[in-house]
Formats: structure tokens, sequence, C-alpha cells
């Protein structure tokens, strides 16, 4: 790979050299089947990053809606791990940094895609603090079509006052804010988030309201948001409108829960009633996950011009104050009707994407498997298990079943889309592997204290389940998670015995399944060579549990 022709320089002059980084994004790119350079220095734990931890940002910007600009700094205190090197971090166009100082002195940058390498000071020793601050301005990425392709949305609400929201799962952080854009690497000590906007308009971000300042010469006012707990970078938004706020307390598992709600004006009435939701969402969900993981932080639930998205202690909310998905079952079962799909699928991410966060994109399913299964686990707290165990089995008609769920590590690649819906089924099946409702809620509960406020990888949680279910279930990953073929489960009947195999399954697959036989529940346990049961049962007396998400196929009728 040829670097590229142009060096970008910051601040000071610049000896033209390679970049440190050139050999080992190279080699990613010998070996990976596709992605760009810039998806490799994207998406890679790259030596520039890998040298240093972060610890605190602190996000002091302008927004001019008029002009739909953003400009400010971006402090970012890290902790040095090991010998220095030059330290990366990504701002996407056509946002600019105009400057990189440390100390009182401007640093020297390399710019290589979007990604840019700065050469901090030197003598920097192993274990200190230091901080860096990261000068940018620019015009961010309208976003068309949020949340899913990313950017910032600048909208009307109804009384022609700006609407004004950040959403940029995926595309990443960067394509507003300068920071180190991989999911590995989150603050420890949080984010402070300075907003200044229009004195008529109100900033709502992550964490607590710290204070508000009015700028009288510039018509303008100050909010000052601060998260003090791991958050990612994805996870930090602002949401700028004619907001209204009501909040109430909720006493959960660690104490008492401030929940707030930021709404359009106009909308007051009707949150008022759509957002009791949220305190059902939060009750189900700890009893099923463990206590809410932000209570310093607290619980906000914020209106925004998109559908919504997981913005840690902000989750944002667009679904047009209706049950369902935009007004409809995403299961086509009925019981999708019975609670706003978005406050609690949103609110559900608070305990997997932001407190249980996947280190590389590719291991998003941790994210969006589990949180797609929390609506069934809130359907079944307040509606008990058959309304649960319908919809998420009507969830099915959603799955593709085209590519595996995990994607390619180290190239910024998302797995499929399944990561959803058959992520959902996946877990629900282990749940019955399991076959012990109390063990499987205590599994649940597990992960999010045991991998509380960490990034993880899909070894990690495979390797949990397996030990505390007591089975070896890295066959029924490796299936379920790398490969886009749904089990299929063969058998044919003869008159005194019933033979079976698993097909469509990689080697060594041998999940056990729960067969009703005559009217019996009795597990069987396939492998991909034919095992054979000795019983009498005619067809209409074989079925297997439709709550095992598998396909089968009679070969044979009774012979």
């Amino acid at each position: 790979m040829k670097l590229l022709s142009k060096s970008v320089v910051i601040g000071a002059a610049l000896v033209c050299s390679q970049l440190s980084s050139v050999s080992f994004a190279d080699n990613l790119l010998g070996t990976a089947n596709k992605g760009s350079r810039q998806d490799v220095l994207r998406g890679a734990i790259t030596p520039e990053r890998a040298w240093w931890d972060l610890s605190h940002y602190d996000l002091a910007i302008q927004v001019d809606p008029k002009a739909r600009t953003i400009a400010g700094s971006n402090t970012m205190t890290y902790r040095v791990l090991a010998q220095q090197k030059d330290l990366q971090i990504e701002l996407q166009a056509p946002m600019t940094l105009n400057k990189v100082t440390q100390n009182g002195k401007t640093l020297t940058v390399k710019k290589d895609g979007y990604s840019y390498f700065i050469q901090p000071l030197t003598g920097q020793k192993i274990g200190s603090e230091q901080t860096i601050t990261l000068h940018f301005s620019g015009t961010p990425r309208v976003a068309e079509r949020a949340p899913w392709d990313g950017g910032i949305t600048w909208s009307k609400d109804e009384n022609g006052l700006d609407f004004i929201a950040s959403s940029n799962q995926g595309i990443g952080a960067s394509i507003w804010w300068p920071n180190k854009d991989h999911g590995y690497d989150e603050p420890d000590n949080g984010v402070d988030i300075r907003v200044e906007v229009p004195e008529h308009l109100v900033d709502v971000s992550n964490g607590r309201l710290i204070n508000t300042t009015h700028n009288k010469a510039a018509k303008t006012k100050t909010y000052h948001w601060r998260v003090v707990n791991p958050i990612n970078n994805y996870g930090v938004n602002i949401n700028i409108g004619d907001y209204v706020h009501f909040g109430e307390k909720y006493q959960g598992e660690n104490g008492q829960l401030d929940m707030d709600y930021w709404v359009l004006r106009d909308n007051l009435s009707k949150a008022k009633k759509q957002f009791k939701d949220a305190k059902r969402t939060i009750e189900a969900l700890e009893y099923w996950f463990g206590p809410y993981p932000f209570y310093q932080d607290s619980y906000k639930l914020v209106e925004a011009p998109y559908l919504g998205m997981e913005h840690q202690s902000s989750v944002t909310y667009g679904n047009g104050y209706q049950n369902g998905y935009l007004g409809r079952d995403r299961s086509d079962a009925g019981p999708g009707m019975l609670f706003d799909f978005i406050i609690v699928h949103e609110s559900g991410h608070e305990w997997f994407a932001n407190n249980v966060t996947s280190k590389d994109i590719a291991d998003m399913w941790i994210h969006e498997s589990f949180t797609n299964y929390s609506e069934s686990l809130f359907l079944e707290y307040h509606y008990g298990k058959e309304a649960a165990f319908k919809y998420i089995r009507g969830q099915r008609i959603n799955i593709a079943n085209q590519q595996p769920i995990i994607g390619q590590y180290n190239i910024h690649s998302e797995g499929s889309s399944d990561m959803y819906d058959k992520g959902g089924n996946m877990l629900h099946t282990i749940r019955q592997i399991v076959n012990d409702d109390k063990k499987w809620r205590n599994i649940l509960r597990g992960i999010g204290k045991t991998f509380y406020h960490q990034t993880v990888t899909t070894k990690q949680i495979e390797d949990f389940i397996s030990e505390k279910a007591g089975q070896d279930l890295s066959p029924f990953f490796d299936q379920y998670l790398r490969d886009n073929r749904i089990p299929t489960l063969e058998y044919y009947l003869k008159k005194d015995s019933i033979r079976f195999r698993w097909s469509n399954v990689k080697p060594g697959f041998n999940m056990p399944v729960r067969a009703f036989i005559n009217g019996k529940a009795t597990w069987i346990t396939p492998t991909t060579r034919w095992n054979e049961l000795e019983t009498q049962v005619s067809e209409n007396n074989f079925t297997i549990d439709s709550n095992f998400y598998i396909s089968t196929l009679n070969l044979q009728g009774n012979s």
C-alpha cells in the first residue's frame, strides 16, 4: 500500500516521513478480505493507540444553527502505558482539526485519511497522566436518514424553532468531534460536555446538568453536562431544541434513580402519558439484567428529530408517542403493540452497549442481540411468558440468514443486521438449553456484574455463558454467530424408532433439543451422524419445541 501523496501540517513545519502505522496497517490489509487502509486505521488497535489510555474528555463546543457549524475544543486526559509514539485520533471531513496543543505548545500533526497522528511532547513517563487539546471547527456531515447513516440532524419543530441532534453509531463520533474513535478504550472518568447554543434554545447531553451560563453579549447560553462513568464515544450526544423538562424518582436496586424527560414544548402532555414505559422498562430490566448501570449519571429520555438511539444516560426518542415500532408490531404477533419499542429497546442498551461494550465493532451483536432479547424480557416481566415467547418467535420473520452475525475484526466491519432478531432468538434458544429460568436469570445478571463498565470480546461473553451454564456452548456459538445457516434437524419415523441428525451445520454441532413424543417432553441430542431413539410414534405425535431457533425436515413418514 502506497503512502498518501500529500501530508497535512497543522501548527508547525513537518519533516516528511513515513507514519509509524504504515507497516502495521499494511500488514493487516495484506491479510484482510476487504477493507480500505482507512478502515484498518479506524478499526485496529494501532501502536499509536495502544501506548495511551483515555482518562477523560472535556468537550466544549459552539453550535451555530444558521451556519450549521460546530467549533470548539476537546481536551483529552490520558495515562501513559508504554513508550510513547505518535498519538492517533480521528476527525472526519468536512470537519477540520485546526490546532493541537500540549502544555501551551503547538504540536506537529500528520494526516492520513481522517486519522491524525500527533507528535506529543517528549519525556512522558510511563504511568504519568497527560493532557492534550484538540481545536476543531467545520460543517459536520448532515445525517440524511438518521440514525442509520449518521451525522447531525438540522431540522425545525412545528413552531419553526431549531431542532438539532447528533447520531453517529457505526460511522463514529469523529463525524463531529475529534476523539480516540475506537470502541476498546473509553474515558475512565467520563466526559464534561459544554454546549453553547442560541439563548432561546436548550441543549440536553449526557449525564447531569452542572450549570447553565448566560452569555449576554453573544445572546447565547452554555449548558455544562457531566458524565462521571466510562462512556463509549458514539454515546456522547447533543440535543438542541425548545425543550421543557419533567421527571420522576425510581426506587431501584441501587437506591433512588433520577429519571428526567426532555421533550418539545408542544409534546409535554403526550410525553407524560407515553413515557410511563420508561419506569416500567427500568423495573423489568433491573430484574433481568441487574441494577441500572449509571445511577450516578441518572437516566434521561430526550425527544429527538429521528427514531432513537442509545446515547448513554441520554437516550433519544422519536417514535411519535405511540406503541410498537412507529405504530406497528415488528413481530406481527400482537404483543409488540403492548409497549413503546423505542423506549424499551434503546433503554435496554444502557445494559448492553453502554455498560458492557464490545471492543471491536465486529462484535456488535453483544449490543444488539441482548437488547433485542430485552424486549421479550420486558414483555415476560409485565405480561407473562406466553406473550414474551410469542413475540420473540414472531421476530423471526425479520431474519435474512445471508451473512454471519459477527463481522471482520480490525477493519471497522459490522456483522449482519441479523445481530438483532436472530441474535435475540439465539439467546432465547440458549435459555431452552439451560432449562432453568433461575440459572438463566443469574447468567444475564452475572454478565452485567462481571463485565461492569468494561469493553469486552465475543470470547469473553461466550466463555462466561458456557461456564455458568455448565455446558460447552462453543459449537453452538460457532454456528449461530459465525455461520449464516440455520441448523436443520433431519428425521424420519419408523414403526418402532425415530432416526435424526443435524444438517446444515458446522462439524461438531451437537445442540440438544426438546422434542414432544406422544405428547411427552423428551430431550434428544442429535449430532451430524444419524442417531436412533427406540419408540413408537406417529408423524402427528412428534414435534420440536418451537422456542428453539432451528428448522426441521421430515425425510420420510412412518414405514
